[in-house]
């Protein structure tokens, strides 16, 4: 399997949870998926970090922010302060904030406010100071079919990238048939995260936070440990 060149895509996010990264470190090529709709009070411009023990919302606004819009077509608001200040209150004594934080300031301060080139930096930056060498592309500068069903224009995507392999989240198990990509000579896998846990700090686990959470609890090796801890099927 690892000869075989792996695709993983999905919508952009900022700053998502841990299992988003062990999807995007699985493949070869890791596809932000941003010429579909924004989806409203979805993940794309927001997530939950942990703050003296409790979950805090973070949301990012994105000024004319609709579903009948495409993601490609719209941008992140410049007003990141209270965000950053969000952050950097809740984070400030943990051990690896000073390596951390400036990388997160650096992402949110973007010139670049598209949605996808954000988190397209945004993932490169985190890939880059976890030491791992990860394409992260776009789909709208892919060329590919754009008609058809959801998995029609993914299994089209996947064979403009040469892919051998499409690797989804678990949550698309429903939504996905094996038979129809193996007519169209792709294997079809699905990415589940294990049951993990590390230093948060406090006496509760708290899951599925923001991968900013992660990179502030673990050291870089710790958390390439942890982006292994799935299970493909």
């Amino acid at each position: 399997m690892s000869e075989l060149k792996r695709v993983a895509i999905m919508q952009p996010y900022i700053f998502p949870y841990l299992g988003y990264f062990q999807l995007a470190a699985s493949g070869d090529i890791f596809v932000l998926y941003d010429n579909v709709n924004y989806i409203r009070q979805g993940y794309i411009n927001r997530n939950c970090i942990l703050s003296a023990g409790q979950i805090q919302r973070f949301v990012i606004p994105v000024p004319g922010a609709s579903s009948f819009k495409p993601i490609k077509e719209l941008e992140f608001s410049q007003d990141v302060g209270k965000v950053i200040k969000q952050i950097r209150q809740a984070y400030q004594n943990r051990p690896f904030f000073g390596a951390v934080f400036p990388l997160i300031e650096q992402v949110l301060q973007s010139e670049q406010r598209s949605i996808a080139l954000m988190c397209q930096k945004m993932m490169r930056c985190i890939f880059d100071y976890l030491g791992m060498e990860k394409a992260v592309t776009l789909s709208s500068q892919i060329n590919y079919a754009q008609t058809g069903s959801a998995s029609v224009k993914v299994i089209a995507i996947c064979h403009a990238l040469g892919a051998e392999i499409y690797i989804n989240s678990a949550g698309g198990v429903d939504l996905y048939d094996r038979g129809q990509f193996l007519k169209s000579k792709l294997d079809l896998k699905f990415i589940k995260m294990n049951d993990i846990r590390y230093p948060q700090g406090c006496e509760e686990f708290h899951p599925n936070l923001s991968i900013i959470d992660v990179l502030m609890n673990c050291s870089v090796e710790t958390v390439r440990d942890l982006l292994s801890e799935y299970r493909l099927f």
